[in-house]
């Protein structure tokens, strides 16, 4: 069912999606619970890593055999990859295999904190956008990267709130806001979200969407917070539509003193 918050859809280059959420499909403890929360989450959109996939034996047991591609479209993803040229071969692959010309183009230049190397991730993007890929860069939450990765052809930019895993939530609102103002494609927050709240709030910052996977697979229960993060995105998006009031240091009454003429009660 499509609700008021999610009319309109997210457009990402050639693909329209009802639902702002986007959902991973790693970490769960069993395929069955993979697809329960993507259920749940109402996504219409997941990622896939090409790397966890047995493209040189399709006769084995995939996540791909739990995946209902009639309701999700696949988001392949360069997880685990460190340089361009790693990143482009693994895109490729996922293409060739028949996954999709949409990619998830990660480029990560450290293991500890798996930040991304931006300079690799730029050329990657060149080179891939050349090849008549989609390119969705995760990126961090510099305004000045982003504007370079939207020039070099990407269909939106995905900077992260925190470091991919931590559940911080959004550790600096500022970047994000520069990158809002800075771009004219789809922003979408990805890596650091660790509940529903910090979902809500990247929406009501005016993200247009969110992308989250051990958020919702680490969780206790993850079909519960795919409901969660659901319902969150779906709210900040309201929210960030109807613009909040102003923060004021003084209180301001919601009932005006009697005797006011012309002043409608609250």
């Amino acid at each position: 069912m499509t609700t008021e918050a999610q009319v309109g859809g997210l457009t990402i280059g050639p693909v329209t999606l009802a639902s702002r959420l986007i959902v991973g499909t790693g970490k769960y403890a069993s395929f069955d619970l993979m697809r329960e929360a993507i259920e749940a989450s109402g996504a219409e959109m997941v990622t896939v890593a090409v790397r966890r996939i047995n493209l040189d034996r399709p006769q084995d047991e995939s996540l791909l055999d739990h995946l209902d591609r009639s309701r999700v479209v696949l988001l392949p993803n360069t997880a685990g990859c460190y340089t361009a040229e790693e990143a482009i071969r693994t895109a490729r692959l996922g293409r060739e295999a028949g996954l999709s010309d949409l990619v998830k183009l990660e480029v990560i230049g450290d293991p500890k904190t798996l930040l991304p190397d931006t300079e690799a991730l730029l050329q990657a993007t060149r080179v891939l956008v050349k090849e008549g890929f989609v390119v969705m860069p995760y990126t961090n939450d510099d305004p000045i990267v982003a504007k370079k990765l939207e020039e070099a052809g990407a269909m939106c930019v995905m900077p992260l709130a925190a470091p991919i895993g931590s559940g911080q939530g959004i550790l600096n609102p500022l970047p994000l806001r520069f990158i809002l103002e800075a771009v004219a494609v789809p922003v979408i927050v990805d890596a650091g979200v660790g509940t529903a709240s910090d979902a809500a709030v990247a929406m009501e910052l005016g993200a247009d969407g969110v992308l989250m996977n051990t958020a919702i697979a680490g969780a206790q229960d993850p079909v519960k917070m795919a409901r969660a993060m659901r319902l969150a995105v779906e709210a900040g998006r309201l929210a960030s539509e109807a613009g909040r009031i102003p923060k004021r240091p003084y209180a301001s009454a919601s009932t005006p003193p009697a005797g006011r003429p012309g002043e409608p009660r609250a």
